[in-house]
Formats: structure tokens, sequence, C-alpha cells
């Protein structure tokens, strides 16, 4: 069937960026196994073409918790159509 070559790809495609935005967050397995790099900042993978994450830590702190309010919202809500 169709679906047996498709996700497949779809795997694959999902691997590839995960590896490419996980793989470089870690230090060099010499420095030690499974260390996060000491700049690594949780969330933040360099891309903002529209320049809107904010540029204070007060703001960056504050869309952080907007934006987790908003995940467990998502949350509450597609529990209440799927339960």
């Amino acid at each position: 069937t169709p679906l047996q070559t498709f996700w497949p790809w779809v795997v694959a495609a999902v691997g590839f960026v995960e590896f490419k935005s996980s793989v470089p967050t870690f230090k060099d397995p010499v420095e030690g196994s499974w260390a996060m790099k000491d700049d690594h900042v949780p969330g933040d993978l360099g891309f903002d073409p529209l320049g809107l994450k904010p540029k204070d830590a007060a703001g960056l702190k504050s869309m952080a918790t907007k934006e987790i309010n908003n995940g467990r919202l998502a949350m509450l809500a597609i529990a209440g159509m799927v339960g």
C-alpha cells in the first residue's frame, strides 16, 4: 500500500530533524557523557525570522511562561475533546 512507503520517509525526516537539533547541544563525549553545553538554552534553536524573541531576560521568562500555559491549555482542550 502507499502508506508502507510513506511512513518510513516520515520517520526518516523526523529523525533527521531531531538529530540535527539535539546532537549539537551536548558536550564532546570526552568531556562528559550526556553533558549539556554550558551555553545551551533549552528551546532556543536560533530560529527567529520575525524577531519575536524578547531581548531582555524578564521578557523572555514572561514569553516562556505564556507558552507553557498555552501548552497546558491545549492539553486540557484535547483531553476534553477525546475523553
